[in-house]
């Protein structure tokens, strides 16, 4: 390399150390989003090559009945939670920096409780209504609803549990049970169903799951137990279920119309098409997990570092990591998105010669996952400087949208019109989250800097 070259290169990655490693809120945001983000990209691995096992083990027509009954079961455990994953990276981060103990103690002994009590009772609810309604529902479906039901109450455990950690900043306690953990059972249980000559359905992969998920709840909550126990501060528990309730009850509402938002459109095709269209679709959206997960591991990295930002009431500091975060988001999912086009059809190949056919399905769901990333972790930015009923609102207005969209759109153009639906929906929910930001906080979140735009709409007038 000349050494011009070197004199513009070594700088620049002085200053990106320099700014990675640092103490201040950007520093830490940016070592722990890079942890997280390698966690994702580890997860990612492993739940792509499980996906790839179940797909060419299965084939698509069985594949898709068990992604139709494993995405429900995904919904199903978000409105289990009672808010309480999202929550507590509100209230955790409060009760640590104003040093109520006796809150911080009730908090999490009801969480655990009424997350738990909930998740079983909407699990029972769940075998009813499927009991209930089976002529209705069609025969490929009815089995594993019924076995996959036993996943809900320790998924959702799970899913609190991981809410406890990530407001302690225990990223990898957070991570490593759901995202690396449980996909390495699926694959070492399927490996024993397979040497046990077990047939390749969608029962066999609801038993295998079950068995995973059980068997990471069960560690997860030992893990969290001691790890509590160590920085266990002793005060008698005060409860205050009604305030949490009010807080984690519209922070529900807005983590289960997300996930609504981004999973109905498997449950609606599995309506009007084929299995075989849903696994070709899951397939193509989870090739872009490459994407999603830097969005994920901004958020999680970022949301307990706004938490204390915004209760210590430092705007200024807030603003700058805001713009921090939209660029730790941005930029990288860009990266990622090019990668993800020119290997994706190599990737869709490998879960089998159907596949393949969702290459154009990819491309245009790239865009959704671009615009999302475009204004960073903003949803997360809302619900956790209060206004998560505005935040909740905003989803259900998306939500509708989304329905109206794919119902018009998947009977008129099959898998194109849901992935069509699926990314002018996504353009929506990004557009209407950056107003909200600025109108509430007076936060500009988007990729492209405020005054650089101001410049070019006087240029252009």
């Amino acid at each position: 390399m000349p050494r011009s070259s070197h004199e513009k290169l070594l700088p620049l990655i002085d200053r990106v150390l320099s700014t990675a490693f640092s103490k201040d809120e950007t520093g830490g945001a940016q070592r722990s989003a890079l942890l997280v983000f390698f966690l994702r990209v580890a997860s990612a691995a492993l739940a792509y090559i499980m996906q790839v096992i179940l797909a060419r083990w299965m084939g698509a027509s069985e594949y898709g009945v068990f992604i139709v009954v494993w995405t429900i079961v995904i919904i199903l455990c978000v409105f289990s939670g009672l808010g309480f994953s999202v929550s507590l990276l509100r209230f955790i981060p409060e009760y640590l920096e104003k040093k109520q103990y006796q809150l911080l103690n009730g908090l999490l002994f009801s969480a655990r409780f009424l997350v738990l009590l909930s998740s079983t009772a909407i699990a029972a609810l769940g075998i009813t209504i499927a009991w209930l309604f089976s002529d209705f529902i069609s025969n490929t479906y009815i089995l594993p609803l019924y076995l996959i039901a036993f996943c809900i109450p320790m998924h959702t455990y799970t899913g609190m549990l991981e809410g406890i950690a990530r407001a302690h900043d225990w990223q990898l306690k957070a991570m490593l049970p759901d995202f690396i953990f449980r996909p390495l059972l699926v694959l070492v249980y399927m490996l024993i169903a397979l040497a046990m000559d077990y047939p390749p359905t969608a029962v066999t992969a609801c038993i295998v799951t079950i068995a995973a998920v059980w068997t990471v709840t069960f560690f997860q909550m030992l893990m969290m137990e001691i790890s509590l126990r160590k920085v266990h501060h002793r005060a008698p528990r005060q409860l205050q279920l009604k305030t949490w309730l009010l807080i984690s009850v519209p922070m529900l509402a807005v983590d289960g119309f997300f996930q609504l938002i981004t999973s109905s459109d498997v449950i609606l095709i599995g309506l009007w098409l084929p299995s075989d269209q849903v696994g070709i679709y899951f397939a193509a959206s989870r090739t872009l997990a490459l994407m999603h997960f830097v969005y994920y591991a901004v958020r999680a990295a970022s949301a307990p570092r706004m938490a204390r930002l915004y209760h210590a009431n430092d705007m200024n500091g807030l603003k700058d990591f805001v713009g921090s975060a939209a660029k730790m988001t941005f930029w990288p999912t860009l990266a990622m998105a090019v990668f993800v086009m020119v290997i994706g059809p190599f990737l869709l190949g490998l879960f089998g010669e159907d596949f393949s056919k969702g290459t154009p399905i990819l491309y245009i769901l790239v865009l959704g996952v671009l615009a999302r990333a475009a204004v960073g972790p903003v949803d997360a930015l809302l619900t956790l400087s209060g206004h998560q009923n505005t935040c909740a609102k905003i989803y259900a207005t998306v939500f509708v949208v989304n329905l109206i969209l794919n119902t018009v759109l998947i009977p008129a153009f099959g898998l194109y019109g849901a992935a069509l639906a699926t990314t002018l929906v996504i353009f929506f929910e990004a557009f209407v989250l950056y107003r909200s930001a600025h109108k509430h906080l007076g936060l500009h979140t988007f990729i492209l800097p405020l005054k650089r735009q101001k410049a070019a709409i006087n240029e252009a007038g």
